[in-house]
């Protein structure tokens, strides 16, 4: 059951992010940094598909990982493109909401699998 959730959260969030490269690419003139973060916050919900179909729990853990990484990546870029004003404090603060929560949810995901 929290499988489906996370993958729910997840390709909210990927939707989410797509979104807001087509917006700092069209509107903001920004490439480089926005793709680093098209890369990085899909892959979350990627990793998270992934694990779906992992050969073992090591494998599962192992996915959810990755995608925690992946999200932890993401929070970067977020942060990087808030202090340099391509980003509102309100659009950081609600992007970064739900990232919370996925990274949240991983985490326990992956100590609950663990025990």
């Amino acid at each position: 059951m929290k499988e489906i959730v996370i993958a729910n959260l997840s390709m909210d969030f990927s939707l989410r992010i797509v979104n807001l490269y087509k917006y700092l690419c069209n509107e903001k003139n920004e490439y480089v940094m926005s793709k680093q973060l098209l890369r990085c916050g899909t892959s979350i919900g990627a990793n998270i598909a992934e694990s779906e179909h992992a050969q073992s729990t090591a494998d599962f853990i192992t996915k959810l990982y990755i995608a925690l990484k992946e999200a932890n990546e993401t929070k970067y870029w977020l942060t990087l493109l808030e202090k340099a004003d391509y980003m509102t404090a309100k659009e950081f603060e609600s992007i970064s909401k739900d990232l919370r929560i996925i990274i949240g949810t991983l985490v326990n995901t992956i100590k609950k699998t663990k025990e």
